[in-house]
This record gives C-alpha cells, structure tokens and sequence, in this order.
C-alpha cells in the first residue's frame, strides 16, 4: 500500500511539475512576442507585462486568446527571415572558387596589366598552396 501511495504522489507530483514547466514556456512565448511587436507602443507592452505579473494565468491565456493570429504570422516572419539568412550564408560560401579559377582570373589581370608578374606568382603560390 505504502508503494501505492508513493507511486500516485510520485504520478501527480510530474504531472503538477508538468503543467508548471508548460506554463512557462507558454509565459516565455508570450513575453517573446510581445517585444518583438512592433504594431503597439511601449505603454501596451507595458500593460501587457504588468497583467502577465499580477495575473499571470489570465494575462498569458488572454493574450494567446487575443493574439494568436498574429503570434503565428511574427513566428512565420521570423522562421522565414532566418532561413533567407541562411540560404543566402550557404549561396556565399558555396560558390568558393577552385584554384584553377584564381589563377586564370589572376591570368586575366596579369595580361590586363593590372597586377605585375610578382603579384601574379603570389597568387597562383598562394591558390595551388
């Protein structure tokens, strides 16, 4: 019986802590959003923070009642302002030039007579090596 007793508080003791850790995170998203508005002023946001202080339940599940719409649009902004970010990193490092295309750039430049023959030697030393 005693293991019984354990097990139940054990059960619900995690399902409390559960709810708890949801909540934040939910208070993490809130407070999240609310900063990254850009659509109200400071004196709403700062409404808005004073509510989710001293009403923390009904602050949080009235804003996400409220705001949830545009909640989803800022997140889809952001995950796609981030991944334009990284295509367009990938695009600059992916088109690094072999040796081969240094040195006939290089080649191209020599003949220009925009760089001398020392400079040239430097680069084609520099792209083989």
């Amino acid at each position: 019986m005693i293991v019984a007793a354990s097990l139940g508080d054990f059960l619900w003791s995690l399902l409390v802590f559960f709810f708890i850790v949801i909540f934040f995170i939910l208070m993490f998203q809130v407070i999240v959003d609310l900063f990254r508005r850009h659509d109200i002023s400071g004196w709403k946001k700062t409404v808005w923070i004073v509510v989710l202080i001293l009403l923390p339940y009904i602050g949080v599940f009235a804003y996400l009642i409220i705001n949830s719409a545009g909640m989803a649009e800022r997140n889809i902004r952001e995950v796609q302002r981030s991944q334009e970010q990284f295509d367009d990193y990938v695009k600059k490092v992916a088109v690094s030039e072999g040796p081969a295309d240094q040195i006939a750039k290089a080649k191209q430049l020599l003949e220009a007579g925009t760089i001398s023959q020392e400079e040239f030697d430097a680069i084609k030393a520099k792209a083989v090596g």
